[in-house]
């Protein structure tokens, strides 16, 4: 009588130790990938930026390359962000109202309103539009003329690229964003303004006046000062992802992508730095604070 065969399988060994250490090993090496990439693309933004910056103070672009990004830049963003400035007004009056009136402080919802568009929404709302629709332009543009290789043609006739190309889009961010924040703070104000009064009744008289008591020229002032800061972010990142576009489409695709992600990261940065240092300013310059009542 002949004995079946054993078909059980045979014990699995244990697992190696060389597993996990290469897994580990693998983690670390992507890591260090990872940081020298971070580090490689500062270093290379920096040198971007020093470029911008010897080119703008050496000589400033001719009239016919700066009137096109301004008129890109500044006039064609009017309309989106005066919208984006109402709206925000009046959804700082709705969401605002049903707290105030709990504390029968009505009157007082103009000097926050105002004081909140002034000092932060208006300028980073303008920024944030401007990232979006100028941008995210300008990076897609860049990047083209990088893979259809306009911008080494440049090279190659004898212009600089940085001189001919970012220079008029990073001027034209930076002396027309303060125009687009004030527009921001306008429209943002009136719109409050209108829904408060006329949709909420508020008294027209102390809705004003609260507002006059709170609101300053420092509080103004200081929104325009930060917006400098985000124009110059703006332009600077969206012009040097566009000029390391990676090749084909989906690279012109990626570059404008990154452009705004960096942008608005960029901006969200700058607005927490500039804001604390704003703040030690008015501490500063008025001891006391803001008094709502």
């Amino acid at each position: 009588m002949s004995t079946a065969p054993n078909t059980s399988a045979a014990p699995t060994p244990p697992a190696s130790s060389g597993g996990m250490f290469g897994a580990i090993s693998s983690s670390i090496a992507d890591l260090g990938e990872w940081v020298i990439n971070m580090v490689t693309m500062i270093g290379d933004f920096a040198i971007f930026c020093g470029q911008a910056m010897g080119w703008l103070f050496t000589r400033l672009p001719r009239r016919e390359t700066l009137v096109p990004s301004f008129y890109q830049i500044g006039v064609l963003s009017l309309p989106v962000v005066a919208l984006t400035g109402l709206f925000i007004g009046v959804i700082l009056a709705v969401q605002s109202y049903s707290q105030f009136r709990f504390f029968h402080i009505e009157t007082q919802l103009g000097a926050v309103i105002n004081m909140s568009l002034v000092r932060e929404l208006g300028p980073v709302l303008a920024a944030t539009m401007l990232a979006g629709r100028v941008g995210s332009a300008m990076a897609a543009e860049l990047g083209t003329m990088r893979v259809t290789e306009q911008i080494d043609a440049l090279s190659c006739m004898g212009a600089n690229p940085i001189y001919y190309l970012v220079v008029p889009r990073f001027l034209g961010c930076l002396v027309l964003i303060p125009i687009l924040t004030l527009m921001a703070d306008f429209m943002g104000v009136m719109g409050g303004y209108v829904y408060s009064v006329y949709a909420l009744g508020i008294d027209e008289h102390h809705y004003w006046a609260n507002s006059q008591k709170v609101v300053g020229l420092f509080d103004l002032f200081s929104g325009i000062f930060k917006s400098f800061f985000f124009g110059a972010a703006i332009s600077l990142v969206s012009c040097h992802r566009g000029f390391h576009c990676d090749p084909g489409a989906e690279g012109v695709g990626r570059a404008a992508t990154s452009a705004f992600v960096h942008s608005f990261v960029s901006i969200l940065a700058i607005d927490i730095v500039l804001g604390i240092a704003v703040d030690r300013v008015y501490l500063w310059m008025y001891p006391n604070g803001m008094r709502l009542f």
